[in-house]
């Protein structure tokens, strides 16, 4: 495989892998890290690309592994965030600005404090956009535990977000 075939198939991916590496491991300097790992261990191995069916899967599990030995060896959680990820409302008041950033870091924080099959898949789901089967695929569950995993992990959110509301939190 050449330059150009990392370029076009590899190279595209980097900016969802950053986002799946920064929400296990929970810092930008190693979510990056990660990423580097993730494309030169690519790179190495370009020769056996064509034995994956989907090279966009393999990332994705070369980054969970990686993420989570990662994890593993600095013995910390995922805690605080500081990316964005593009929840701005251009038309939106300040004052409402400044309620959706707070809402978004609310349920970021409560993402961080779901148990981590949950919060992997509620990641790829409603932040990355990935289908179910994709999901199933990257984490290497069936598609029944995506689903359960993703209804427990949106039940336990909205109930906090309700609660919260309830009280004028």
């Amino acid at each position: 495989m050449s330059l150009k075939d990392f370029t076009q198939l590899v190279l595209p991916y980097k900016n969802k892998l950053y986002r799946f590496a920064l929400r296990i491991v929970g810092n930008g300097a190693e979510a990056e890290d990660v990423v580097q790992e993730v494309m030169i261990k690519m790179w190495k191995n370009r020769e056996e690309w064509n034995q994956y069916q989907n090279v966009e899967a393999w990332c994705m599990r070369l980054t969970k592994n990686l993420s989570i030995d990662k994890l593993r060896s600095k013995h910390r959680r995922t805690d605080h965030l500081t990316e964005d990820y593009g929840f701005r409302a251009p038309t939106a008041s300040p004052y409402r600005q400044t309620e959706l950033n707070d809402t978004v870091a609310r349920v970021k924080a409560m993402m961080a404090q779901l148990p981590e099959k949950q919060r992997m898949v509620m990641q790829l789901r409603d932040i990355d956009g990935m289908t179910y089967q994709e999901i199933a695929e990257h984490l290497s569950i069936t598609l029944d535990q995506v689903k359960v995993n993703l209804f427990r992990a949106r039940k336990k959110i909205k109930a906090q977000l309700l609660n919260r509301e309830a009280y004028g939190l």
